[in-house]
């Protein structure tokens, strides 16, 4: 017997976060509706969605609700490098100013949604569950609040979201994007030795750029993601038509920028002609609990509430751990009714783990101050310091409170650096 009453449940997104959260209600007995803008199949035929590098405490949640389907077939990620190449222009081409690599502990994986959505969402339908496929206007937000006890919207685009959850100033350090955006999905790719890894390179004053293996549509491929700062020399996708154009501008910046990036891909392609994107988002987090006219009440969950530039590889993560807490109180709730007061607690409770993600990803889109140059220099001459940076980004709450603060942060270097002498 179920110690839990069963209750009915409408989610709006059929994401990182949505479609856990449908499939895992359903297994414990509830009457769950899904919302989804699109079939399984335009997901599966569409255009990449992500980069959705996921590390093992997001993939430890998939595996607790047997959703990671994956993991036989794609390519590990086992670790994380960072190279800053040299700003003096008089230094020879190639010449790195940081170069380090330290292996995870346990693997990461990225899965290509368009493989991951769709599968979801057809063990949701096959397992019973309520598939309708509809764009959300406000309309169909009041019919979903009206049929069902909670309704969660964890779709994080559309004038929807901006219509319901209020942008929350004192969370939110931006207000335009940081970033100009692009993915390219290749296959062909060097791979790099002695072990498999997420790629950063970090070139000051121009972006980022890294890249990683993934599992796509046709099998095993590397993502490349291309941060440009605006208005910079890789702030370029503009006058891209073609997905040729978009693979051959990616390859265009490494030779400039990356000559030992750009070696690796001496024979890439592209994975397929909608494996390429391009874009911009302000990052931003917004208040959790809507009310639509009629006073009935919407929970934002994942993309809805917490978008995060890509920098820092989080946001799958994020979604996923959102989604585990927001079960979690769910199935606490018992037969009690899902107020206001219960959704903002909802919230927060993710929030606690979510702000200091959000932090650390937002430095890093600020120029880097000298106490981090000075770490990450360090790293290169102690493994301990490099496996600390390489393994918290599986938690970045451990980041502080010494990413964020000079005097510790020295502190920890020198502890690193006399345990390496000692």
């Amino acid at each position: 017997m179920k110690s839990n009453p069963s209750r009915r449940i409408a989610i709006v997104g059929a994401g990182q976060s949505g479609l856990p959260l449908a499939l895992a209600l359903q297994a414990r007995g509830d009457e769950v509706t899904l919302l989804s803008n699109r079939s399984a199949a335009q997901i599966r035929a569409g255009r990449v969605m992500s980069s959705q590098c996921m590390f093992d405490a997001a993939l430890q949640i998939e595996r607790d609700h047997q959703l990671d389907w994956w993991a036989r077939d794609c390519p590990p990620v086992q670790g994380i490098g960072l190279c800053v190449p040299s700003p003096d222009p008089a230094a020879p081409a190639g010449t790195r100013l940081i170069d380090w690599a330290a292996p995870l502990h346990k693997p990461a994986q990225a899965v290509d949604q368009r493989l991951k959505m769709p599968a979801w969402m057809e063990a949701f339908e096959q397992r019973g569950g309520r598939l309708v496929l509809q764009e959300a206007g406000i309309a169909e937000l009041e019919e979903l609040a009206a049929s069902h006890e909670l309704l969660v919207l964890a779709a994080g685009k559309g004038e929807i979201v901006n219509q319901l959850f209020a942008r929350d100033a004192e969370k939110s350090c931006y207000d335009a994007p940081q970033r100009a955006l692009a993915l390219t999905y290749v296959q062909g790719m060097r791979p790099r030795e002695p072990f498999s890894r997420v790629c950063f390179n970090l070139i000051p004053g121009v972006g980022e750029y890294f890249v990683f293996p993934a599992l796509t549509l046709n099998g095993a491929c590397e993502i490349m993601v291309f941060e440009g700062i605006p208005g910079g020399p890789m702030d370029c996708w503009a006058d891209v038509k073609t997905p040729q154009q978009h693979l051959g501008r990616s390859l265009e910046i490494l030779q400039r920028y990356l000559p030992w990036e750009a070696e690796r891909c001496r024979d890439v392609r592209l994975s397929d002609e909608l494996g390429t994107l391009a874009g911009r988002f302000a990052p931003t987090v917004r208040r959790p609990v809507g009310r639509l006219p009629s006073g009935r009440l919407v929970l934002g969950m994942g993309d809805a509430v917490v978008v995060n530039d890509p920098i820092t590889g989080q946001g799958s993560n994020n979604a996923t751990k959102a989604f585990q807490v927001y079960f979690e109180a769910i199935c606490a709730r018992g037969e009690h009714a899902f107020d206001a007061a219960w959704m903002q607690a909802t919230f927060d409770q993710s929030w606690a783990y979510a702000k200091d993600v959000v932090r650390w990803t937002n430095m890093l889109l600020a120029p880097p101050p000298e106490h981090i140059l000075q770490l990450l220099g360090a790293a290169g001459q102690c493994p301990s310091l490099a496996s600390l940076i390489a393994n918290n980004f599986d938690h970045p709450p451990a980041f502080f409170p010494w990413w964020g603060d000079a005097q510790e942060c020295q502190r920890l270097v020198a502890r690193h650096l006399q345990g390496q002498a000692a």
